[in-house]
């Protein structure tokens, strides 16, 4: 029936294989082959209908489809309709390409989460993938590989590119040289999406010249360093979305429509504000406020400013726990006090407290979650938001056990309350192990009598009512 209407409507079908090898669809053979055994024993006096199943599979078959390790991630399009600021994102991955070469290249499109690395690889994948000999996108091989592990989804991957009708069950890691030899002399696309690990890449194709002349192969990852120790020289380094873009993306998930509602335009523009140019935030905002009231995008809104929305904030974690305990402590820092501070000054702060503060802001950038302009740190506001998540959930009620307050209020009820503890590190930084303060507008006059900073680098309290002393020197008795 699905074929009846391709032919009768013009309408365009797209397979989906969903755990099933297209070829066995072709051929008819494994579970098919079974199926079919059945329906001739059942339908024995409609041997017509049998013939026009097995006609309409092989047909179906012969369509530019889709395998189950593509579809668990994303619905993809065979053309660019309805995907907004595509077009130039497409060209600079094709310039990358250069699939009318018949050397072979690997390209990395490398961003932080929710950018659209998956969606933009999609479309490609789908645009070029008919011009090589196989193809194979495997989606999300940093979660799979944890499930399944890597030598399965090497055997989904050769299995789909060298077209086999059965999978291939290669239990070691090492791959036979028949497999290598007919491996050369194909042409080959493969999406290897999101990998977290060289290792991945490594093990699922090996060399890159392990691959038939003009195979194109193209890495996703949120961490840079993954394709520079592979070698991997043309990268793209994938943008978001400039303003006019944002706000037709979110309108589409918001209203169903281009751009805002009339009524609707000045809290459009906060949302998309927030989002910062990240399609997911605007995805994911857009579809929790679709048909509500001006009153319930207001709460939103303010909701945002003190909690970050649970998907956005999930799919950002994921690079911030690749971390090691100390690269993580360097970015929380960095989250809450350092953003747009001069670099070279903050590493010299957070060398006091760290082993390398230079390799772990290298880590940190490599992976997206901060970045250095004119020597001014940056990050994100959506990481930003993740980083001051992770700090509030360390004690949600109890202000004074979190490891570090930035707001200004937040300080103050904790220093006028006595309620600091030791699990306090940093106030804007405080106790005794502090090595940065920085307090615009300090209210008291003095600082607590119990505060004594022997480890202080650097102290700022401008515009502060501080008229008598800081601190009481409880070491040796005198006034600071």
């Amino acid at each position: 029936m699905i074929l009846e209407c391709k032919e009768k409507n013009g309408q365009m079908v797209m397979p989906v294989f969903y755990h099933v090898n297209p070829s066995d669809v072709k051929k008819q053979t494994r579970s098919f082959k079974d199926a079919f055994t059945k329906h001739e024993k059942n339908f024995k006096k409609m041997p017509e209908t049998i013939q026009r199943w097995r006609a309409a599979l092989i047909e179906a078959s012969n369509l530019s489809g889709w395998d189950s390790m593509v579809i668990k991630t994303y619905h993809p399009q065979s053309d660019c309709e309805g995907l907004v600021g595509i077009d130039s994102r497409i060209y600079r991955i094709k310039s990358l390409l250069c699939i009318q070469l018949l050397d072979v290249k690997i390209v990395g499109i490398w961003r932080m989460g929710g950018i659209g690395k998956t969606t933009i690889s999609g479309v490609v994948f789908n645009q070029f993938s008919s011009q090589f000999d196989g193809c194979c996108f495997i989606a999300n091989i940093r979660e799979e590989s944890d499930k399944c592990g890597l030598v399965h989804i090497r055997n989904q991957l050769l299995s789909q590119i060298l077209e086999e009708e059965e999978d291939l069950t290669l239990g070691t890691p090492i791959i036979p040289e028949y497999i290598k030899k007919r491996l050369q002399y194909r042409k080959v696309f493969i999406v290897l999406d999101d990998v977290s690990d060289i290792e991945q890449i490594e093990f699922l194709i090996g060399r890159i010249d392990r691959l038939g002349p003009g195979s194109r192969v193209i890495a996703t990852t949120r961490d840079k360093q993954v394709l520079c120790n592979y070698g991997v020289e043309n990268i793209y380094e994938l943008e978001g979305f400039e303003y006019h873009e944002a706000l037709q993306l979110f309108s589409g998930y918001a209203f169903k429509q281009k751009c805002p509602s009339q009524n609707f335009w000045e809290l459009s523009n906060k949302v998309v504000d927030y989002a910062k140019g990240n399609p997911l935030a605007l995805k994911v905002l857009g579809s929790s406020l679709y048909r509500k009231s001006v009153h319930d995008w207001q709460s939103v809104l303010h909701k945002l400013k003190s909690i970050s929305n649970p998907k956005i904030h999930n799919v950002l974690k994921i690079s911030y726990d690749g971390l090691d305990h100390e690269e993580q402590d360097i970015f929380l820092d960095i989250a809450c006090f350092f953003k747009g501070e001069n670099s070279k000054r903050v590493t010299k702060i957070l060398d006091s407290c760290y082993f390398s503060t230079h390799v772990g802001l290298t880590a940190l950038i490599e992976k997206s979650l901060v970045t250095i302009s004119y020597n001014k740190l940056d990050m994100h506001d959506l990481i930003q938001e993740m980083g001051w998540e992770i700090i509030r959930k360390e004690s949600f009620k109890e202000l004074g056990k979190r490891s570090r307050l930035w707001n200004h209020d937040d300080v103050f009820h904790v220093l006028k309350n006595n309620m600091g503890t030791d699990a306090v590190q940093g106030l804007k930084y405080l106790p005794n192990e502090l090595r940065y303060l920085y307090w615009h507008g300090y209210p008291l006059k003095t600082l607590p009598s119990n505060f004594s900073p022997i480890n202080l680098i650097e102290l700022q309290l401008p515009y502060s009512n501080v008229d008598v002393q800081l601190w009481v020197d409880n070491k040796h008795g005198s006034d600071v």
